[in-house]
C-alpha cells in the first residue's frame, strides 16, 4: 500500500475566478470610442470596462 496519496492544487479554470460573463448591448459608437482608448492604453475592451464600470458605480447618485 502506498505511504502518501499526492493531490495536486486545482488550477482555476475560467468561470472560477470571481468573474461572471455579463452580456451588454451597446452603441456602435461607444465600442468605437472604447476600442480607440483600447488601443491607446494597450488594455483590452474588457479590461477597460471594468475598470471604468468600477470608477463610476461609487460615484453614482440616485435622486428622487
Amino acid at each position: 500500500m502506498a505511504e502518501e496519496i499526492r493531490i495536486k492544487k486545482k488550477i482555476a479554470r475560467r468561470g472560477d475566478d470571481g468573474y461572471k460573463i455579463v452580456s451588454v448591448r451597446m452603441k456602435d459608437e461607444l465600442i468605437d470610442r472604447l476600442d480607440k482608448l483600447s488601443s491607446v492604453t494597450n488594455r483590452s475592451r474588457n479590461e477597460l470596462i471594468n475598470i471604468l464600470l468600477e470608477a463610476s458605480v461609487d460615484i453614482v447618485r440616485i435622486e428622487d
